[in-house]
C-alpha cells in the first residue's frame, strides 16, 4: 500500500493567499477602527452607553451566530462564490453604515454587516486548507492569515485614527469598500473554486437554531454582567441554553448536520476550539477597554491612541509567524500552553495600569499578551482545520471562526459590562451622568466639574484592572488544561 504525498503549492496558490489575506486583514481592522470611533459616534449620534456597546456587540453576535450556517453554505454552493457574494454585501453595508443618521440605524446596519462578514473567514480558511494540502505549507499559510488579522489590528488604529482626526466618524466604515472592491476584482482571477461533489442538503431549521441559541444567551450574560442577576436575563440565558440543546440533538440525528458533533469526542479538537474561544474572549475584551481607556481616561486623540496600541499587534504578528517554525521541534500543545502562560503575565502587568508607570504598563502588558496569544491563534486554528474530513472543510473552518468570534463577542459584552458595573458602583451618588458611562462624564466635564470627572476616570480604571486580573486567572487555567489534555492523549511527550 502506497501513501500519496500531498502536492506542494506553487506560485498561483501563494498569490491567491495574498488575496485571501485581504478579508482577514479587514476582519480585525474594522473592529479596531470601530472601537476608536465610538467616542465620536456617541457624541455625534447621541448614543447612550448601552447603544455604544451594542454598536460593537451586535456585529460580533450576528457574525458568530451566522458563521456555522455560512460554512455549510460554502461547502454546497462553492467557497469562492460565497466569499465574493459576502464581499459585495459587506462593501455595500459599509457604505450605508458610514452615513447612518442615528444610533438605532447604525445598530441595524451593523447587524447586517455581521451576517455579511460571516461569509468571509470560513471561506478564507477553507480555501486556504484546500490550496495548501502539504501540512507544513498549510501551517505557514494559516499563520499568514492569522498574521493578516493581526496586521489589521496594527494598521487599524493608525489608519482609523488618521481618518477620525481629519474626517467624520463614518470615514472609518468606508475602509471596507476599497478592500472588498479589490477582492471582487482579483478573486475570480486568482482563487480556485472549491465545492463538494455531492453536498448534503442544507437544513434551514438547524440554521435558524444556531442563531437562535447564540443571541438570547449572549444578551442574558450581558445583562447579568452589567445590571446584576435578574429574571429577564436569567430567562434569556436559559432560553439560549435550551435552544443549544435542541440544536445539538438535531445535529446528532441528521445525515448531513451543520456541525459534526462527534468530532468533539477527540480531545485535541475540542480543546483547540475552546482555547481559541477563551483566548479571543480576553483579547477582544482587553482591546475594547484599552481603546476607551486611552481616549476617555488619558484624553488622547484617536490617532494618538492608535500609536499607543500599535506595538501590541507586533506581538501577535511575531507569534503567529514564528509558530510554524517552532512546531517543527516542539509539540503544538506545548507551544500553545506556554503562550497562554505568557499572556497571563501580560494581563498581570495590565493590572498596574493607572499607577505611577503611566502608559508604559499598558504598552508592556499588551505586547506580552499579544505575543503569548499569537502562537495559539495560528496553531489552534491549524489543528481544527487539519482535522476536517474532505467534505466538511467549510464547516470546520466555520467552527474555527465561530469559536473565537463568539468568544470575542462575549469578551466585549461581559468584560465591558464588568467595567461598567465597577464604574457605576464607584460613581454612584458622585458623578451625575454615571448611567451614561465615562463617555457621558467626559462630554459633560464642564458641567460636572474636574473632581467628579477624576472620580469617573478612576472608576473606569478600576474596572479595567478587575478585568485584567480575571483574564490573567483565566489564561493560567486554560494553559493548565491544554498541557494536561496533551499529556493524557500522549501528544505532550
Amino acid at each position: 500500500m502506497t501513501t500519496m504525498t500531498p502536492a506542494r503549492a506553487g506560485r498561483r496558490e501563494w498569490i491567491g493567499l495574498a488575496v485571501l489575506a485581504l478579508p482577514a486583514l479587514l476582519a480585525s481592522l474594522e473592529l479596531t477602527v470601530t472601537h476608536l470611533a465610538l467616542p465620536a459616534i456617541s457624541r455625534d449620534l447621541g448614543a447612550t452607553g448601552e447603544q455604544t456597546l451594542w454598536i460593537v456587540d451586535v456585529y460580533a453576535f450576528l457574525l458568530a451566530g451566522s458563521l456555522i450556517t455560512m460554512g455549510a453554505v460554502g461547502d454546497r454552493i462553492g467557497r469562492r462564490r460565497l466569499l465574493l457574494i459576502g464581499a459585495a454585501a459587506y462593501g455595500v453595508g459599509s457604505a450605508v453604515a458610514a452615513y447612518a443618521p442615528d444610533a438605532g440605524t447604525l445598530i441595524v446596519v451593523r447587524a447586517l454587516l455581521g451576517v455579511a462578514g460571516s461569509t468571509l473567514m470560513p471561506s478564507v480558511l477553507s480555501l486556504t486548507a484546500a490550496m495548501f494540502t502539504d501540512p507544513r505549507q498549510r501551517t505557514v499559510a494559516i499563520g499568514v492569515v492569522i498574521s493578516s488579522v493581526s496586521g489589521g489590528t496594527a494598521v487599524g488604529p493608525l489608519v482609523g485614527g488618521w481618518l477620525l482626526e481629519r474626517f467624520w466618524w463614518g470615514s472609518a466604515f468606508l475602509l471596507g469598500v476599497p478592500v472588498m472592491l479589490v477582492l471582487l476584482v482579483a478573486g475570480p482571477l486568482l482563487l480556485p473554486e472549491r465545492r463538494e461533489d455531492r453536498p448534503g442538503r442544507l437544513d434551514p431549521v438547524s440554521a435558524v437554531l444556531s442563531l437562535a441559541a447564540v443571541l438570547p444567551m449572549v444578551y442574558g450574560l450581558k445583562r447579568i454582567a452589567s445590571d446584576g442577576p435578574g429574571w429577564a436575563a436569567a430567562l434569556a440565558v436559559a432560553a439560549g441554553l435550551a435552544l443549544a440543546v435542541v440544536f445539538a440533538r438535531r445535529q446528532l440525528g441528521l445525515a448531513d448536520p451543520l456541525i459534526d458533533l462527534r468530532a468533539f469526542a477527540v480531545p485535541a479538537y475540542s480543546v483547540a476550539l475552546g482555547t481559541l474561544a477563551v483566548g479571543i474572549f480576553v483579547l477582544w475584551g482587553a482591546n475594547y477597554a484599552i481603546a476607551q481607556y486611552l481616549q476617555l481616561v488619558h484624553g488622547l486623540s484617536p490617532f494618538a491612541a492608535g500609536l499607543w496600541t500599535a506595538p501590541s499587534a507586533a506581538g501577535v504578528i511575531a507569534g503567529s509567524t514564528l509558530a510554524p517554525r517552532i512546531v517543527r521541534r516542539v509539540r503544538p500543545e506545548a507551544v500553545i500552553g506556554t503562550g497562554l502562560a505568557l499572556s497571563a503575565v501580560g494581563f498581570t502587568v495590565l493590572t498596574q495600569v493607572g499607577g505611577a508607570g503611566g502608559l508604559g504598563w499598558l504598552v508592556a502588558g499588551s505586547v506580552i499578551v499579544s505575543a503569548g496569544l499569537g502562537p495559539m491563534m495560528a496553531l489552534a486554528t491549524d489543528l481544527v482545520v487539519a482535522a476536517a474530513p474532505p467534505g466538511r472543510a467549510g464547516s470546520a473552518a466555520a467552527l474555527s471562526s465561530t469559536a473565537p468570534q463568539l468568544g470575542g463577542a462575549l469578551g466585549i459584552a461581559i468584560l465591558g459590562s464588568v467595567i461598567t458595573a465597577v464604574y457605576r458602583d464607584r460613581t454612584a451618588g458622585v458623578v451625575p451622568v454615571a448611567e451614561d458611562g465615562l463617555a457621558g462624564a467626559v462630554a459633560a466635564a464642564g458641567r460636572i466639574g474636574a473632581e467628579a470627572l477624576a472620580v469617573a476616570r478612576a472608576a473606569f480604571t478600576a474596572g479595567f484592572q478587575v478585568t485584567a486580573a480575571a483574564s490573567a486567572v483565566l489564561m493560567v487555567v486554560t494553559a493548565v488544561l491544554v498541557t494536561t489534555t496533551a499529556r493524557r492523549s500522549g501528544r505532550g511527550r
